[in-house]
């Protein structure tokens, strides 16, 4: 369930960003979901490492959950400060090439078809890890293409699938 949960605001974290990012919101309202979902999958993850019945694998989903929470609470601070993105540019390469063998390891071990699912998520979360580090460590010019994945990561990695496990359409 805190699968679920987590999953449904990254989603509206990731579209609401590539709104951002195609000029359709503001700079300092954008904080307010980055700072929600930061700060919700950072209780999330905290539950997981710390909580009763932690163990190895929920410790490692913890992780995982923070690589997610960082970067919303770094995105925030961003706007907050001023800051030019460069130093959350060079992290988004830390957590892309992380995702890899994640995904890897993921779609390796899938049973069901969540399990590929969730292989595949990490597989594109990687991707579009790699585009905010072209675009902001780099200065590629590929916004509006970083954008668009984002939106689109945002529906079919995020709220989708986060809505169908809160509902308990998916298991």
């Amino acid at each position: 369930m805190l699968l679920g949960l987590s999953l449904f605001y990254v989603g509206a974290v990731l579209i609401l960003n590539g709104l951002w990012m195609l000029g359709r919101i503001g700079d300092r309202e954008i904080s307010v979901i980055n700072l929600f979902t930061g700060g919700l999958t950072l209780l999330v993850a905290l539950k997981l490492a710390f909580g009763d019945g932690a163990d190895a694998a929920s410790v490692k989903a913890a992780a995982l959950s923070l690589l997610f929470s960082f970067t919303y609470l770094w995105v925030a601070f961003n706007r907050y400060s001023g800051a030019d993105g460069r130093g959350l540019g060079w992290f988004s390469l830390f957590v892309a090439i992380t995702a890899v063998p994640v995904a890897i390891d993921t779609l390796r071990l899938a049973g069901s078809t969540w399990e590929l699912w969730f292989g595949l998520s990490w597989a594109a979360w990687a991707v579009l890890w790699l585009l905010f580090f072209l675009l902001l460590a780099l200065g590629k010019p590929i916004a509006r293409l970083t954008a668009g994945v984002a939106i689109g990561q945002g529906v079919l990695t995020g709220w989708l699938p986060g809505y169908l496990l809160l509902t308990g359409a998916l298991r």
